[in-house]
């Protein structure tokens, strides 16, 4: 045995002994140590993989089970450990994989493939200001991965949400090259104010979703009821989308690659008449008043260059010449790097979409940077950046035209130059847009959303996160349109040039407690938010500028007409939030939560509000008396219970405003002021939603099976609404809190996994949802027909006359006794008094609100091809169908094909024609427009290969997949030919797209 004493107990003259003795305490006591290590320790080493690509995972924790010794795995995901006990077991763990334990014995590498682990990735929920468990989820939410969000490629990235969330209802309303979407999470409450959701990007609210590139995206979230949506107060009355996009991790650098090209064309557009059936409903139109009788009267009632090309059987496919072939690119790079400290993800973007017009293209460059970065334990800093830029030219649609014109004119002379006026000089030939410098309308937007946060963990159990987002956007508009376009319609060309800035600040400063104390887990979390925005916008414009080669950099030359004006605007909200979250043993679960809004643009004294909310779960699967049922394997109860606000009016609102009034003054030009028509209104408060749900989520038969059942009861009072005032008062119009909706639902949910094996996995899931709304009460107690607002039906319906068909020669006794003829739209005689008036007869059609929405996914995956299919329905809504609204009777202009009365074709469907009554003159014309828009559709099928790994063996790439998909690729519908999707509308149709795409990562 050996003594060593520490050397500063010794005296000085003894420190050369010292010296001397250390080396022998050294030496010998490293010698035991050698022997005995000789004896018992190894050395391991190996190397950790994904089973997904087979690449190397770096950041994997291993253990020696029950000790201390431990490493992590490098970039080339390696590892080497010395361990005492070869007898031992090692324990791999990774985020997001299962851990796997491995019994040493004699070996000296092991290496380990690591399985991804689904339920622990699933387990998550972002909820706001945090994460939970989705276990111990209290609210009504659903999480959308990024594996749903890429089965049909898209230009907003919403839609690929379209179905997939029971109670979000998205349709997109035009076809143009980046057309915008409709959202509206479980109906519209609200009859002035906005009904969109929020966006929230990573802890920070975001207006423009369309920026975001689908790939940069991990995860997205929707909060439907008022328990999830409370903890944003006001801004969370429409329902929250939470917005995560993808972040680096640790370990080796790791590149994708994401591009896709291919041709979209026209879906769902009816054709017009060919000039044959043209020419006939003329005809008919002329004998309906004696002025034609057979073919030898032609000469009559067409012209001789009509008479001429009927005789040649020629015409002009004015949707033929105008509609072309549209396409979608999008190429992306994505870089995801860091170390145990700092993360980075960096990823470029450019999509490109052409119209199915000409001259209407949109160009999207974005890029995203997202760095964490951790300084200690204590501190950890990031920042999210998008930066996106515009550059689209946009076509004033010009079907609504060429769906009138004859085509029995020629659109081109003898040498084949675009002729410019048609229809006697009346129209301008719709393809002069298309022409030289005639038509520019070009947009430029640039926005830049920056945000940077700063974590502070002075505890365990305590964090604070302030986060500072700033979204600045600065956009140019230009507008130059010549005589002989559909914009001017042969009148003196049109010059505009728009500018705005804006800018909105979001600061929010969040404090975190939790705790657990045996069975009771205990989060408390507080929020302070401060909300500004301001926007700056110049706008001017001019007639008649004389070089359309100038476009409209040329408007200081515009010799009339001249104008400019400029637009400030600027509104804050300022937050207090509170929330706790308590669960015992993670069965029986409580969230409170209550906010404070006040908002600028409501009148002072009204600016403030307090919103609560209260939300409970029960799990009843955690409880003993139903362990023992094998077939369950998750059940749990919700229920919630909340108010939420709305103050979306205008700015300045609660302000009765100033309007210019130019007038003359002998010979002079004099300027004066008068009060403008909309009077301001200074007790202008919030609009408050209550909102009570209850939810059951249930997992069958070890979660092969598992869904969930959603109902709730929303009612809003105090409705924004514009009221009108008499026209004495001086004013037309103010905003007042008058009325009340109320919207209730049901939302089912189901997935499955018939077949999951080595060879064949298939995954079904369907989702199924009815929303109601109604008004039930309006400021004056009854229907306020000029706005078109019925107590008891829903926030948009349609009122008319009710079509029930066409009168026939046999009721030509019955016609008569209404002022009618056989031949002219028949309607309902409501109250039978043999009497048809606008007050008694007129009722509620119907309304575009759908009954139902459904969605079915299929995913099947053999081997290494993957097929998805996603059918989509929406069925019960009634549309405006804008197509029966061009029937001309007189034959004047072209129509749709349509089937119309006449003696021989006793047809219900539209009126005869008549050449000497014009459109506005055909009684109840307006019924025909009133359709059943339902419709079922293919929305998307993705056929895919994943190039197997032996193959890749030899190439930089890790892993590879090509696919081809098809959008839009069927529909049933009741319209023929019409895609409903559009809801009605004539002008910029939906489009059918096919493409081809390839996935890489290296």
């Amino acid at each position: 045995m050996f003594v060593c004493l520490p050397k500063k107990l010794l005296p000085a003259f003894l420190t050369r002994i010292y010296t001397g003795w250390k080396v022998l305490c050294l030496s010998a006591l490293m010698g035991t140590i050698s022997l005995q290590a000789a004896a018992q320790e190894l050395t391991v080493s190996g190397k950790i993989t994904s089973s997904d690509d087979g690449s190397p995972l770096p950041g994997v924790t291993v253990v020696l089970k029950g000790t201390s010794a431990g490493t992590t795995t490098d970039n080339e995901g390696i590892y080497t450990l010395r361990v005492p006990d070869p007898n031992g077991i090692l324990v791999f763990s990774f985020i997001g994989y299962s851990s796997q334990e491995v019994v040493i014995g004699s070996k000296t590498v092991v290496d380990v493939v690591l399985k991804p682990d689904v339920s622990e990735l699933s387990e998550v929920v972002v909820i706001g200001y945090g994460e939970v468990k989705k276990s111990n989820v209290t609210g009504s939410i659903v999480s959308v991965k990024e594996e749903d969000m890429k089965r049909v490629p898209v230009t907003n990235v919403m839609e690929s949400l379209q179905g997939n969330v029971p109670g979000m209802d998205i349709t997109r309303t035009s076809g143009a090259a980046g057309g915008t979407v409709n959202v509206r999470v479980r109906g519209q409450r609200s009859l002035l104010a906005s009904s969109e959701p929020l966006y929230i990007v990573d802890g920070v609210q975001y207006s423009n979703i369309q920026d975001l590139n689908p790939n940069d995206i991990q995860s997205m979230e929707v909060l439907k009821d008022a328990a999830s949506t409370a903890i944003y107060g006001s801004r969370g009355a429409n329902g929250v989308i939470l917005v995560t996009t993808k972040k680096g991790s640790a370990g080796k650098t790791k590149i994708s690659i994401n591009a896709y090209g291919g041709p979209s064309v026209v879906n769902g557009y009816p054709k017009v008449q060919t000039a044959e059936q043209y020419a006939n409903q003329r005809r008919e139109a002329k004998r309906a008043v004696g002025a034609w009788s057979s073919t030898a009267d032609d000469a009559a009632i067409f012209s001789a260059a009509e008479l001429a090309n009927i005789q040649a059987g020629k015409g002009t496919d004015w949707q033929d010449l105008l509609l072309q072939h549209g396409s979608q690119q999008d190429y992306q790079i994505g870089l995801s790097s860091g170390t145990e400290k700092t993360n980075l993800y960096v990823s470029l973007d450019y999509f490109n979409e052409k119209g199915l017009f000409k001259n209407d293209n949109l160009d999207r460059y974005s890029m995203r940077v997202n760095l964490d970065h951790t300084l200690s334990k204590v501190f950890k800093i990031g920042t999210q950046n998008q930066f996106t830029y515009y550059d689209q030219d946009v076509r004033r649609d010009p079907l609504n035209t060429a769906n009138k014109l004859s085509p029995l004119e020629d659109a081109f002379d003898a040498s084949g130059q675009v002729v410019p006026l048609l229809n006697n000089g009346k129209t301008v030939n719709p393809l002069m847009d298309e022409q030289g410098d005639n038509y520019r309308n070009n947009v430029q937007i640039a926005r830049i959303f920056s945000s940077v946060y700063v974590d502070v963990k002075p505890f365990k159990d305590l964090t604070f996160r302030s986060v500072l987002g700033v979204t600045s956007t600065s956009s140019r508009e230009g507008l130059f349109a010549a005589a002989y376009t559909v914009e001017r319609n042969n009148t003196q060309p049109l010059t505009q040039y728009t500018n705005t800035i804006s800018m909105g600040i979001n600061l929010e400063n969040i404090l975190t407690y939790k705790k657990s104390l045996g069975d009771h887990n205990l989060t408390v979390t507080g929020v302070q938010s401060v909300l500004r925005n301001k926007s700056e916008r110049h706008a001017s414009s001019g007639v008649n500028q004389l070089l359309p080669s100038q476009s409209f950099y040329g408007l200081g030359n515009a010799t009339s007409q001249i104008s400019t004006s400029v637009q400030y605007i600027e509104s804050a909200l300022l937050s207090y939030t509170g929330r706790i979250q308590y669960d015992y043993r993670e069965k029986y679960l409580l969230t409170l939560v209550g906010r404070s809004d006040g908002a600028s643009q409501l009148s002072p004294g009204r600016q403030w509000e307090f919103f609560p909310s209260v939300s409970a779960a029960w799990r009843i699967s955690e409880e003993s008396f139903i362990q023992n049922v094998n077939a369950i394997s998750d059940l749990k109860f919700r229920v919630s219970y909340g108010k939420a606000g709305n103050y979306a009016v205008d700015p300045y609102s609660t302000q009765s405003n100033l309007a210019r009034m130019p007038f003359a003054f002998d010979e002079r030009l004099v300027v004066g002021y008068t009060l403008d028509t909309k009077l301001g209104n200074d007790e202008l408060g919030w609009e408050i939603s209550s909102t009570v749900n209850a939810g059951l989520d249930y997992g069958i038969l070890q979660n092969r099976i598992t869904g969930s059942i959603d109902v709730f009861k929303t009612k809003t009072q105090d409705l924004l609404l514009n009221r009108l005032l008499p026209a004495t008062s001086g004013f037309t119009r103010t905003i007042q809190n008058i009325g009340k909706t109320e919207t209730n639902g049901i939302e089912l949910a189901i997935s499955a996994i018939p077949v999951d094996n080595e060879l064949l996995t298939w995954k079904v899931g369907a989702t199924w949802f009815n929303t109601r709304e109604k008004i039930t009460e309006l400021a004056t107690g009854s229907n306020d027909v000029a706005n078109g607002w019925f107590i008891g039906q829903p926030t948009q319906a349609w009122y008319d006359y009710q079509k029930t068909g066409i009168w026939q020669t046999n009721e030509a006794d019955l016609a008569t006794a209404y002022g009618q003829v056989p031949g002219e739209i028949k309607v309902k005689d409501q109250n039978d008094d043999k009497s048809i008036n606008s007050n008694d007869d007129r009722v509620v059609l119907g309304s575009p609100r759908p009954k139902w929405i459904g969605n079915f996914t299929s995913d099947v995956k053999i081997r290494n091809f993957d097929v998805s299919v996603q059918v989509f329905a929406r069925w019960g809504q009634m549309i405006r169908y804008d197509f029966a609204n061009i029937y001309d009777p007189t034959a004047n202009e072209n129509s749709i094909q349509h089937d119309y009365w006449t003696p021989e074709n006793p047809s219900n469907d539209y009126p005869r024609p008549n050449a000497n009554t014009s459109k506005s003159a055909v009684k109840y014309l307006s019924t025909i427009m009133y359709q059943d828009g339902s419709f079922v559709k293919l929305r998307g099928i993705t056929i895919g290969y994943t190039i197997p790994k032996s193959i890749l063996g030899k190439t930089p790439f890790s892993s590879a997949r090509i696919y081809v998909n098809g959008k839009n690729l069927w529909m049933k519908s009741k319209i023929d030919h019409y895609d409903p999707e559009r809801g009605g509308a004539e002008t910029t149709p939906l489009s059918r797209l096919i493409i081809a795409g390839v996935n890489l990562q290296f």
